[in-house]
């Protein structure tokens, strides 16, 4: 990983950190900030690959204008038009109206709907997959990821230096001055905005698969120029909905407090018998982006929930609506209730589970009146060995 602004003699990083950002796309928390990643790359053409969201413009005309040192940019690379990238689009095509924007036949059908060009016809480039243009001794090569994550996204292979410009893929939250694990991160950043297109982006890492790829740029994240195999086969994994590691992840939601109590003695049952890894969230107060990567991350996951208005308490609805919509699937699951006088939790979330796909349900499913007694804790006994066959 790379932090300086030099990527190579002919490429230059100008895009800015963004740590006072609140919430990442209005939803996911982003403790260490985040990164608008755009580049130069400066030739006998000058190219310059994406622009940044509206609340770096001026840090990012500032780049630019340094690392043009007085040139004048010929072509702009759209990879993805959503605003955090694509903000300052317009802005850029009329300061320098001889510009040619490149893009494909989707991203100028959407360009209209955020900007209003005027000669934008006249403009347009407009490439398809694996076509070539050539700008000096570089050349860039264009590749269509339909859904990774809009249906316009494209990446560009850079063939004299071999660089993969990646759209978001491979991104990752966290500034680019924040010394954190790439994984985690990168995790959490993929399962919630890319989470649900696996299929494209296994279809993307064909592609990929068939260029000599030395170093990955994404949109979001550091420049990635060692140990690719790494990032890709993490890609690979997530992307086909395989589990990364063995353990089991316990999420709960409890009112008062005794679903609590009783998953923290489960969770004791799971290590004395021999689990790897036992993780458990509180749905009521973590930060749901990090339980929904953690529910990709493990091989099994267990439900337990209070049962609320004939229902299931409204944050394990809402951790299970995020799964179906971000496609979970073939895991192994145990499910817990908790209900006084009516217990409703687990036939509730059975069903959103029965709609997933390749979702094996250990018996037994438990059902606790209130608090754990005796006959409970022996069901849950079971269940523990159950669900670590």
């Amino acid at each position: 990983m790379i932090k300086d602004t030099k990527i190579s003699k002919d490429i230059i990083y100008i895009g800015a950190d963004d740590k006072t950002i609140d919430l990442f796309e209005s939803q996911y928390v982003v403790p260490n900030g985040i990164s608008y990643n755009s580049y130069l790359i400066k030739d006998e053409k000058i190219v310059i690959m994406d622009t940044i969201d509206k609340r770096k413009t001026d840090e990012w005309l500032e780049n630019l204008e340094n690392a043009l040192e007085g040139k004048k940019p010929d072509y702009l690379v759209i990879s993805h038009l959503e605003p955090d990238h694509a903000y300052n689009i317009e802005l850029i095509a009329k300061k320098y109206p001889d510009m040619k924007l490149i893009g494909n036949e989707k991203t100028f059908a959407f360009i209209p709907q955020f900007f209003d060009i005027p000669d934008l016809e006249e403009r347009k480039v407009v490439v398809k997959e694996g076509e070539e243009i050539k700008i000096g001794k570089h050349t860039l090569q264009f590749f269509m990821a339909p859904m990774v994550h809009w249906p316009e996204v494209m990446v560009t292979y850079e063939k004299y230096e071999k660089i993969l410009f990646s759209a978001d893929g491979f991104g990752k939250f966290g500034a680019l001055d924040t010394d954190e694990d790439w994984d985690c991160e990168a995790r959490r950043y993929y399962f919630n905005i890319v989470g649900k297109y696996g299929v494209q982006v296994q279809s993307l890492l064909k592609k990929a698969s068939t260029l000599d790829i030395k170093m990955i740029c994404p949109l979001h994240g550091p420049i990635l120029k060692e140990n690719l195999s790494h990032y890709i086969n993490k890609y690979d994994i997530w992307s086909s909905y395989k589990a990364e590691d063995d353990g089991v992840f316990i999420a709960y939601a409890s009112i008062h407090g005794n679903t609590r109590e009783a998953v923290e003695e489960f969770a004791k049952m799971l290590k004395e018998k021999g689990a790897k890894k036992v993780v458990l969230s509180d749905l009521a107060r973590c930060d749901m982006a990090e339980a929904i990567e953690d529910a990709f991350r493990y091989d099994k996951i267990v439900f337990a929930s209070s049962s609320y208005n004939f229902g299931v308490f409204p944050p394990m609805e809402q951790f299970l609506n995020h799964l179906k919509g971000k496609n979970y699937q073939n895991r192994k699951i145990g499910i817990i209730e908790n209900g006084t006088w009516a217990p409703t939790a687990g036939k509730c979330i059975k069903e959103i589970v029965d709609s997933m796909k390749d979702i094996q349900i250990c018996d037994p499913m438990i059902t606790i009146r209130s608090r754990l007694n005796e006959s409970t804790r022996k069901e849950l006994e079971v269940l523990a060995e159950n669900i670590l066959k």
